[in-house]
Order: structure tokens, then sequence, then C-alpha cells
């Protein structure tokens, strides 16, 4: 497992928030952080999106996989005071860890959760999601699900013309082409996706309907929702997985206070 590279100018004394990032809305957050002069440490799984960050005194990037087991001692490493998790609403196993570790450290855990959409005609919800129950027997098949559950889609090789858009990363092609895509039948792209390249896709494919991940306007769920409209193609959404966050919301200047009132807390007491 890949530990993450240590940050440079690393000032181990000093309080930080830890962001757990890697999506657009982590960005903007990190923006608000250092505007708002919280020294902020961001971990991500990708040097790609190490681009998404400013670069900024009070903000260290760290690249590479932080699994559970070792979340205790980075939080010890980087005298972390609170987290904020902005990670994908599907890194499950992520944001499980974190809570984990923040409630063994007694520290202040916030989610910042995308704001799911509300229903439309173009989409449908399936709320237990298995991929052997989904309608695509005969259609030309759209998948935005990530690279992780398209294993799950093998089974309909046969019964459908399957395509799939993934992040250009080298696992999630392996995996594809290991779950028995063809290169011809893959696009690898990194969002957000515009309104114009999403209908070319769905055009130049012949796309007969979409299976996507419920993942809310940042991660270009208004987007297909639209593009499904105007083309009426069915879009089949997979809802986001259920986790008891401690602390949530949904808008930014919140998650900045809660931020801010957990480093205080944590500074020493004056003598």
């Amino acid at each position: 497992m890949a530990k993450p590279d240590r940050p440079r100018n690393c000032t181990t004394t000093r309080v930080k928030i830890w962001l757990i990032g890697g999506t657009q809305d982590s960005a903007q957050l990190a923006e608000a952080l250092v505007a708002a002069q919280l020294p902020t440490v961001v971990t991500v799984t990708t040097a790609a999106a190490r681009s998404l960050y400013p670069t900024h005194p009070l903000l260290q990037v760290q690249v590479g996989i932080l699994g559970p087991e070792s979340m205790a001692g980075f939080l010890q490493e980087q005298t972390i005071g609170g987290i904020l998790d902005a990670s994908h609403p599907f890194a499950t196993v992520v944001s499980q860890g974190a809570i984990a570790a923040a409630a063994l450290a007694s520290l202040p855990y916030i989610r910042y959760e995308r704001t799911p959409l509300g229903e439309s005609l173009a989409a449908a919800q399936t709320p237990d999601f298995d991929p052997q129950d989904l309608p695509l027997e005969g259609h030309r098949v759209l998948l935005v699900v990530g690279y992780r559950l398209l294993p799950q889609f093998q089974i309909w090789h046969d019964r459908a013309t399957l395509f799939a858009r993934i992040l250009p990363s080298e696992i999630a092609l392996k995996t594809a082409l290991d779950s028995g895509f063809s290169g011809r039948n893959l696009v690898a792209l990194r969002p957000p996706v515009s309104l114009e390249l999403e209908r070319s896709l769905w055009r130049q494919w012949d796309i007969s309907l979409v299976v996507a991940k419920a993942s809310g306007t940042a991660g270009g769920e208004a987007v297909k929702r639209q593009v499904a409209q105007e083309l009426g193609i069915p879009l089949i959404l997979i809802p986001r997985p259920w986790v008891a966050y401690p602390q949530q919301t949904g808008d930014r200047a919140t998650a900045i206070a809660l931020c801010q009132q957990a480093l205080h807390q944590s500074l020493p007491s004056p003598d």
C-alpha cells in the first residue's frame, strides 16, 4: 500500500485542519481555509489531483493512499486539530476511517457533503443497487460509475453493448480492460465534463441508456440529467451510500466556521 508523500515545508508544531480532498468541492474549501488563515494539510490519492489546490504557505498537499490503519499516526504526526472531510460521497471507507480516527483522538469531524439533486423525469434512483437487476438488456449503455464497480457489470457483456467513462489513470484502465471492456468502448476523462462534451459523447456512441452515480452537481449529475432530458435517454442513478456522519453541512461558510472553532478549541490555554 502506498504511503502519502511527506509534505514540503512541513511544520508539525502548528495545529492544522486535515482536509480530505480530491474533489472540486475540496479545492474550493482549501481556498476558503487559507483565506481564513487556517493552517491546512490536504490529502489526495493521485498526483493529478494535486494541481487542483492553490500554492500557499498555510497549505500542504500530500499525495498517496492513507488507509484507516494509518490515520491515527497521521493525526499525531501532523498535529491535527480537526477533520474536514470533502471526499467523494462514494468514498465511504475513507470517511468511516476518518470518523473512527477522530473519535479515538477526541477531535472534531466535519463532513462537507454535496447537496443531493431532486427527482427528475429523466432520472430514476435504484435504491438497492445490483447490476444484475438493472434493465440493460439490448441497450447501448454508458457506465459512469467509477472503475471499482466495472467488474460487477461483466455479466452484461453478452446481453448489452457496454461503454464506460473512467478516470485517466493506470489502475482505472487496467480494471476496465480486465472487466471485459475493449479500448474502443472506453474514454478516459477527468471531471468536470461540459454539457457539450457530455452530449457529444452520448451521440457519438449512440447511447440508449446511462448508469451513473448520484454524485451531485459538483460531480456532474446535473449535466447528465440535462443531456438525458434533451436526448430522451433513460438515466439510472446509483444512490449514495449511507454513512452516520457525526457532523455534516453542505454550506461552505458553516464548514469554515466549524474548522475555526475546532482549531480555537485545540490551542493550549494561556498560563
